[in-house]
């Protein structure tokens, strides 16, 4: 199992300036901030300011990159997990039922 903060290694690529340096980046540094919801704060040249409150829809699910590119959309995963859902424990299905 990962840690959340895990180092990404740095990778060479060709598109990428040479003054941006992610050797100290840290995976997830945000991940659980931006599960709980942020604030966007918008100036407009007029003076004015607008808030927006950013939340995550209920049941809303995050993949990681590295299993992204076998769900291009959400059909795609529940239909994946529709499969597995056979092969869990009836106790386990027993607990989910209750949620």
């Amino acid at each position: 199992m990962k840690e959340d903060n895990t180092k990404i290694e740095q990778k060479e690529d060709l598109n990428m300036r040479a003054e941006y340096d992610f050797k100290e980046g840290v995976r997830g540094k945000h991940y659980r901030a931006m599960q709980n919801g942020y604030t966007i704060t918008i100036h407009n040249e007029d003076g004015s300011t607008v808030v927006k409150e950013v939340r995550p829809k209920a049941g809303s699910v995050v993949l990681d990159p590295d299993v992204q590119p076998y769900f291009l959309n959400s059909e795609a995963v529940n239909n994946a997990l529709r499969c597995l859902i056979p092969l869990l424990s009836k106790k386990r299905k027993t607990k989910a039922k209750k949620v």
